[in-house]
Parts: structure tokens; C-alpha cells; sequence
């Protein structure tokens, strides 16, 4: 299936994806959001939340929400890439692991679909702290698709 997946190129790509949902979500994705997508394939993406002062929890460390969000953003933006601008597509589960404590700077979430169907995507997503190799967190999650609706 990961080899089904990769041969097709994505439904959307940056531009279209960023205008989606600066359109859709401005309360998330806007230019003061930090948020950037840096790369998308059919059924995947990566993205990147630039580092801010607010997402420090005490003990001088990203905190666990701020890795959750980027990780739905990246599973938001690999479900887009492989059936389109479908704003109802939903978060239907997510289960994050923290691996390693990220130090303060920019971090980065790479999202693939392991499974696609016509009402759900199961996908796993890796969050790395910029320029470190081992990630920092593991998510699993899924994905509700919104039946298509005949005009």
C-alpha cells in the first residue's frame, strides 16, 4: 500500500494546501502562526512550527500541546495531499509518544497515511527537533473522511 501511495502525485500541492487553509482555519494558519509546510507527496507531509517563547513549559522544554497541534497539522496536511480541500475531515483519534526531551527551538513533524479508505486514513506521524535526528515524539492517529455528497 506505502508503495500505491507514493507512485501518485499529491491532490494538493504547498500553494494550494496554504491557501486552503489560510482560507479555512485563519485562527491556525496564518503568518504569525509560525506553521510552514515545507514538503507534501500524495499521502504525506512535512511541516514545521517555527519556535516561540509561549510553547516553553517549565523545565525549559517544548511542551507536549505544542507537539500534539503540529502533529494534527501534519496529519491534517498529509490526509489534503491525498483526497483534496475536504475541511471535515476529522481528528478521530491520536496517540502521542514523547521519546526525548526537545530543547528550545524550531521542530519539525513528517506525516504519511499508512492506510487509506473511503471513510477513514490511519496515519503516523515523527516530530524532530530541527537538525537532531532522533525524534522527540511518535503519533499515531485517525482520520474520519466525510462521505462524498452527490449535487
Amino acid at each position: 500500500m506505502a508503495h500505491d501511495l507514493a507512485d501518485r502525485k499529491p491532490t494538493m500541492d504547498i500553494a494550494a494546501l496554504e491557501a486552503f487553509l489560510s482560507s479555512e482555519f485563519p485562527q491556525a494558519f496564518h503568518p504569525g502562526s509560525g506553521l510552514s509546510i515545507e514538503k507534501v507527496w500524495f499521502g504525506g507531509g512535512r511541516v514545521r512550527q517555527a519556535f516561540r517563547e509561549e510553547f516553553i513549559r517549565p523545565g525549559g522544554t517544548i511542551s507536549g500541546p505544542t507537539m500534539m497541534m503540529l502533529a494534527d497539522f501534519a496529519l491534517y496536511v498529509a490526509v489534503l495531499a491525498a483526497i483534496g480541500p475536504v475541511g471535515l475531515a476529522v481528528t478521530t483519534n491520536l496517540n502521542i509518544n514523547f521519546l526525548r526531551r526537545p530543547e528550545p527551538g524550531d521542530i519539525i513533524a513528517e506525516a504519511r497515511i499508512l492506510k487509506l479508505g473511503k471513510r477513514l486514513a490511519v496515519l503516523e506521524c515523527s516530530i524532530f527537533s530541527d537538525g537532531v535526528e532522533e525524534p522527540i515524539a511518535h503519533v499515531t492517529s485517525t482520520y474520519s473522511i466525510p462521505p462524498v455528497v452527490s449535487s
